[in-house]
């Protein structure tokens, strides 16, 4: 079924928006850590990924791949302009190990995911009609 240039922009800019507040959460929350005894856990970044991943995989399953890129890169623009210095003299994103791998992980996640193969036509039989991406 085809559609309609109007459901196309819709959910171009949901998924905009949704890759946008995922990134703000992640950058806001991704410093937080747990300390037992001597090991510190990143608790925060760890849940940051798996949230941006699992936003990127599911809008991937449910939609196409411009969908998911407009995901990352909502994703990523917010990441991109919290990690500098705010005029206050704030930073979210501090220059350590976590700082980096957090705003490295946006693009590199959006990457594997655009580029991950579609699977969802196969092992359906031979008589299956194909479907539309």
């Amino acid at each position: 079924m085809a559609s309609s240039i109007a459901t196309r922009v819709g959910t171009l800019l949901l998924a905009l928006v949704a890759g946008a507040i995922f990134g703000s959460v992640g950058t806001v929350s991704h410093s937080f850590t747990v300390v037992l005894g001597p090991v510190t856990l990143p608790v925060g970044l760890a849940l940051a990924l798996i949230g941006a991943g699992a936003l990127l995989v599911g809008i991937r399953a449910i939609a196409d791949r411009w969908a998911t890129l407009a995901a990352g890169l909502g994703l990523f623009v917010i990441v991109a302009a919290f990690a500098g210095v705010g005029p206050g003299g704030s930073v979210l994103v501090p220059d350590t190990w976590m700082g980096v791998v957090w705003t490295f992980s946006a693009p590199l996640l959006t990457a594997i995911v655009v580029a991950w193969p579609d699977l969802r036509g196969r092992g359906r039989g031979p008589h299956a009609e194909p479907r539309a991406n």
